[in-house]
């Protein structure tokens, strides 16, 4: 099957939307306790993109499969070539390696941005049985080269369990010297 990866628009939000309501509905993979507005989640869209990428993927019918993009890690300027990232898959998409090319379009457009610090932010689980969130996020993240940097323990509730947070980070460019400026995505 062919897949293609292009820039989000606004008027995706219904649709990435629905890839993104399961989990906020019935898992603990994220923290959100209610699904946003379609006009929230837009919104999300278009702020996200005032300066960094939103990208999703989508099938041979031009149907969107799945999603990532990258936000601020932190709102101070000395923060600015470090970002969060975020993937979500349509559930019934993953373990196809479509999560990886996802991260690694992601990552391509980050690298052209001068950007040389990735975090993502995990929720996890000690219980092996969790009927609301399994290890697969930390799994995919450590074999996309992301290490576990910190855990936040039993930090969040949600759907009646208390539930810890790993920060996660990746390295994509050098620390040595002063880095060039970050180019904004808009820009690119």
């Amino acid at each position: 099957m062919e897949y293609t990866i292009r820039t989000a628009t606004p008027e995706d939000a219904a649709a990435l939307l629905n890839i993104y309501r399961p989990y906020v509905e019935e898992t603990a993979i994220t923290f959100e306790v209610e699904t946003p507005s379609l006009e929230e989640f837009r919104n999300r869209i278009v702020r996200t993109m005032q300066k960094y990428p939103w990208i999703v993927l989508e099938d041979e019918s031009g149907t969107i499969i799945g999603y990532a993009y990258a936000n601020t890690f932190k709102g101070r300027a000395a923060y600015n070539w470090s970002v969060e990232t975020s993937i979500y898959l349509d559930r019934d998409c993953r373990g196809r390696g479509l999560g990886h090319t996802l991260y690694d379009a992601l990552e391509d457009i980050l690298r052209r941005m001068n950007i040389r610090n990735l975090n993502a932010c995990i929720a996890c689980t000690d219980r092996e049985d969790d009927p609301y969130l399994g290890k697969g996020s930390v799994r995919f993240h450590k074999k996309f080269g992301y290490t576990i940097v910190g855990t936040f323990h039993d930090c969040g509730f949600k759907l009646g369990n208390w539930y810890s947070m790993v920060w996660m980070e990746k390295m994509i460019g050098a620390h040595d010297g002063a880095p060039e400026d970050v180019i904004w995505f808009p820009e690119l």
